[in-house]
């Protein structure tokens, strides 16, 4: 009788862990990284795209050569918009490394209403945003910015197909313009894992 109830008791743990196993695998995660740090070439080039600023000005991805990127969608009305500052000031600690670019969306929450000015009057007024800053785009569905289509799709990219699931996600791209992690809205700016990468 022992043995039956160790075996009744070891196979519904081992059902339970089969259950968290398949909650982890269909919700997107906080962290989603090359955690092998295997060079993963991308198959189509990021320096290839471009995008269009709050004040209408167009911007080529290849003039970021040289430096990581980080890739963050943005929104004002969001309970996350203070990461607004801390993305101003990694830009400033790390200015020579990386550079910040946001995109703003309206796809959560509908907590980006506004217009191009409007943005960016509250970027700067309110966290001092010096970073560069895009036209309002989708970065999920159809009609989607062609940046985060290639954020997006690992045929594009390499290697990962993680959708933004909420305002202020984080995408990491090489030096070389290769894609290496994402990060949820949950990950602060100055996180170690995040650091990790800028050092």
């Amino acid at each position: 009788m022992a043995k039956t109830g160790f075996s009744s008791k070891f196979l519904k743990m081992i059902k339970i862990m089969m259950i968290l196993s398949f909650i982890a695998s269909v919700i997107p995660g906080c962290r989603h990284i090359n955690s092998n740090n295997e060079k993963i070439k991308a198959p189509v080039s990021i320096y290839n795209l471009s995008f269009v600023s709050l004040t209408g000005e167009t911007i080529k991805m290849s003039s970021f050569k040289g430096k990581k990127i980080i890739i963050v969608n943005v929104a004002s009305r969001c309970g996350f918009t203070p990461q607004y500052g801390e993305l101003e000031k990694m830009q400033q600690k790390f200015k020579d490394k990386i550079q910040i670019i946001g995109f703003p969306c309206n796809q959560f929450g509908l907590q980006e209403p506004g217009n191009s000015s409007e943005i960016k009057e509250f970027c700067t007024s309110n966290y001092g945003v010096t970073f560069p800053i895009s036209e309002k785009v989708k970065v999920k569905g159809t009609n989607k910015s062609p940046i985060y289509e290639w954020l997006t799709n690992k045929k594009l990219n390499g290697w990962s197909s993680t959708v933004p699931s909420w305002n202020f996600c984080k995408y990491i791209v090489s030096e070389e313009g290769d894609l290496l992690g994402f990060f949820s809205s949950k990950v602060l700016p100055d996180d170690k894992e995040i650091e990790k990468y800028l050092n």
